[in-house]
C-alpha cells in the first residue's frame, strides 16, 4: 500500500466528546470513522486490523472443531417468545422493525434462539452430537448509553460459538477447550500476559459463568485477581463462599479494572427444551439437547488492544494484528525499490510515499503504529535506519538484514 493513495489522512484532533483512547487513537491514525454514537465504520487500516484478529479467532475455533456458518440478522418475534425473550419487559436491547404489512421484526441481538430452531432440524440421535457452531455476525444492542469507543456500541461484529453435547459432562469437556482457545486467542493477539480468566455470575443459566478480563486502568470492571494462580474474580460474586470454592486467599488478590474481552456460558437446556431441541440416546429415550456459548468481540478485542498497548504518540500493534509489518518512510523518493523488494519477499509494508516533513511522516508512523519503522534518506545512504515501534533504539541496516527480520 502506497500511503499516498489512501482516501484516509491522520488527525490531529477529534471531537471532544471522544474521551475513550481508543476511540481517539483509531480516528485519529484513520481505522475507524465515528458516524453518530455508538456506531463506528473501519477505515482501510481498521478493516486490516480487525480481519487479523478475525482469523486468529477463527483459526482456533476451527482447531476446536468448530463450524461456521452466517445466520440471519431479522428475527422472527414467533421464536423468541417461545423462550420469553421477545418483550420489552424481558429484553431491553431490542431494536425493532415493522415490515410493509406491518409484521413487527428485531434485529438480532444473540443468535441462541435461531440456531437452536435450525439444528432441530439436523440433530434427532446420539450420533449426531456434540456438534459445534460458530459465526461471525453483526449483532445490534439498543444500549442505553453507548460509550468507550468501540468498546460498547449499538452496532458491533461478534463471534458467537454454540456448543450442543449429550450430557453435561461432555458439555463441561468442550467448555474447558473453548477456555483454553479463548487464552490462546489473547495471546497470539498480544494481551495474554495480561488477560485473565476471570469467574463472574451464571445469571440464570449455571452458578458461574467465565469472563475475559484484560487488566486496564480504564476498564468498566473491577476484577480481583491472584496473579500466581493467572486467575480473578469479578467484582458481583467477591464473597468469601465464592473464594474458598475457588481455593482463593483474600490476601493473595489484587483489586484491578479490567476490560472484559470475551465470556463463555453454559446454557443447559434453557433454550433446548422450549424450541424442541431433542434427540434420543441408544435405547430410544429422548433428552434435551445440553448447550453452551462462547462469545468475543473483534472489534472489542480490537479497541482494548489499543487502550493496553499505546503511547503518548500513538498505537502500538503487535505484529500479530498489525496493518502492516513495516511503515517504510521515504524521505528522499528513493523507497520504491526497496518497497518492491518487501513486497516481494511476501512482507506487508506501508510505503509513505507523500510529499510532506520529516517530522509529519514521523509523527504519523508513531501514530499508526505499525511494529516497524524503516527510514531510507540521504542521511542513511545504501543502509536503511530500522526502529520498532515499542523501542527507543535505532539501529543501521542494510537489505539482507531487513528481511530477515
Amino acid at each position: 500500500m502506497r500511503q499516498s493513495q489512501l482516501f484516509t489522512k491522520t488527525l490531529k484532533n477529534v471531537a471532544k466528546d471522544e474521551q475513550s483512547v481508543n476511540a481517539q487513537l483509531l480516528e485519529r491514525g484513520g481505522f475507524a470513522y465515528k458516524n453518530f454514537a455508538g456506531v463506528y465504520s473501519y477505515l482501510p487500516l481498521g478493516l486490516k486490523v480487525l480481519n487479523k484478529v478475525i482469523n486468529i479467532i477463527r483459526e482456533e475455533m476451527n482447531a476446536i472443531g468448530g463450524q461456521e456458518v452466517m445466520l440471519n440478522t431479522l428475527q422472527d418475534p414467533e421464536l423468541w417468545k417461545k423462550t420469553d425473550r421477545w418483550s420489552d419487559a424481558s429484553v431491553d436491547i431490542w431494536f425493532k422493525t415493522r415490515l410493509k404489512n406491518d409484521a413487527e421484526l428485531g434485529l438480532g441481538y444473540s443468535h441462541e434462539e435461531p440456531l437452536t430452531e435450525i439444528m432441530s432440524h439436523y440433530i434427532s440421535s446420539y450420533k449426531d452430537l456434540p456438534a459445534y457452531v460458530y459465526q461471525f455476525q453483526t449483532k445490534f444492542r439498543n444500549e442505553l448509553r453507548a460509550k468507550s469507543g468501540i468498546l460498547r456500541v449499538r452496532e458491533f461484529l461478534m463471534k458467537d460459538l454454540y456448543s450442543f453435547s449429550r450430557t453435561a459432562e461432555e458439555l463441561e469437556e468442550f467448555y474447558e477447550k473453548a477456555a483454553q482457545a479463548y487464552l490462546k486467542i489473547f495471546q497470539r493477539a498480544g494481551l495474554g500476559e495480561v488477560t485473565y480468566r476471570t469467574f463472574a455470575s451464571g445469571g440464570i443459566f449455571s452458578k458461574f459463568s467465565d469472563e475475559f478480563q484484560t487488566v486496564c486502568e480504564t476498564g468498566e470492571d473491577t476484577i480481583y485477581l491472584d496473579r500466581k494462580k493467572r486467575i480473578a474474580v469479578n467484582k458481583e460474586v467477591y464473597q468469601d463462599d465464592v473464594l474458598k470454592e475457588l481455593g482463593l486467599n483474600k490476601k493473595n488478590l489484587d483489586e484491578v479494572k479490567a476490560i472484559e474481552v470475551g465470556n463463555i456460558f453454559k446454557l443447559g437446556a434453557r433454550f433446548s427444551e422450549p424450541l424442541g431441541l431433542n434427540y434420543t440416546d441408544g435405547s430410544g429415550k429422548k433428552h434435551p439437547v445440553i448447550m453452551g456459548c462462547y462469545g468475543i468481540g473483534p472489534g472489542r478485542l480490537m479497541g482494548t488492544i489499543v487502550e493496553v498497548m499505546h503511547d503518548s504518540r500513538g498505537i502500538i500493534w503487535p505484529e500479530s494484528v498489525a496493518p502492516f509489518k513495516v511503515h517504510l518512510v521515504d524521505l528522499n523518493k528513493s523507497g520504491e525499490k526497496l518497497y518492491e523488494t518487501l513486497l516481494s519477499a511476501g512482507i506487508e509494508v506501508l510505503w509513505d510515499d507523500r510529499e510532506a516533513s520529516a517530522g509529519v511522516k514521523f509523527a504519523d508512523a508513531d501514530l499508526i503504529g505499525i511494529p516497524l519503522r524503516a527510514v531510507v534518506s540521504e542521511k542513511t545512504g545504501d543502509k536503511i535506519e530500522l526502529k520498532k515501534r515499542n523501542e527507543e533504539k535505532i539501529e543501521l541496516v542494510d537489505i539482507k538484514e531487513l528481511l530477515k527480520i
